[in-house]
């Protein structure tokens, strides 16, 4: 499990660190905050995304199922500074379905770890062909990532776009210009 008195002493070394007194009314609550922060940021760390799979449905249904514009918040790897954006799943059955919010958990569960939006990508699209088998998995993320728009290249809007094509969406390009199209559209 998460350790916050560690965090908390650690955030206090950080900020004395940079030159700013930890016990400074403003800042005193500042270690706390941010551990419990980290609680709910890092949930994901704890629990197994194909767990939110388990339960289905045999509906006999083959055709294309999409869940687009899932928002999700994520903490870089490199920086610990947050990512965050749409993602965009696709997944054709080979007869049986989730719910639609179980698709959304899967999201939310793997970006509640220090992530890469490349695997992060890559970890949804496997966890769905791992636990549902299905025809095929598409997954397309768009996210901005605060470590390229307030630190280093500092260029605010630029958008990193991720795709992870498995089954028939890799091997079709017609169901996979189908998926794309469905997801572009408003």
């Amino acid at each position: 499990m998460i350790d916050k008195a560690k965090i908390e002493k650690a955030v206090a070394s950080i900020i004395d660190a940079i030159g700013e007194d930890p016990k400074r009314e403003g800042l005193v609550g500042t270690p706390r905050r941010i551990a419990e922060m980290y609680v709910e940021v890092f949930a994901g760390m704890y629990e197994d995304p194909r767990e939110e799979l388990r339960v289905g449905f045999e509906e006999g249904h083959r055709e294309m199922v999409i869940l687009k514009d899932i928002p999700f918040y994520s903490m870089c790897e490199h920086h610990f500074l947050p990512f965050y954006g749409l993602a965009h799943v696709g997944y054709i059955p080979d007869g049986r379905v989730v719910g639609a919010s179980k698709i959304g958990r899967v999201v939310e569960i793997l970006a509640k770890r220090p992530q890469l939006q490349e695997r992060l990508t890559t970890q949804i699209a496997n966890t769905i062909v791992k636990v549902l088998e299905p025809k095929g998995v598409a997954v397309v993320i768009q996210a901005e990532h605060l470590c390229m728009t307030m630190r280093g290249v500092k260029k605010p809007g630029s958008n990193i776009v991720t795709s992870a094509m498995r089954g028939l969406f890799q091997k079709s390009p017609l169901t996979r210009s189908e998926f794309l199209s469905l997801v572009q559209s408003k």
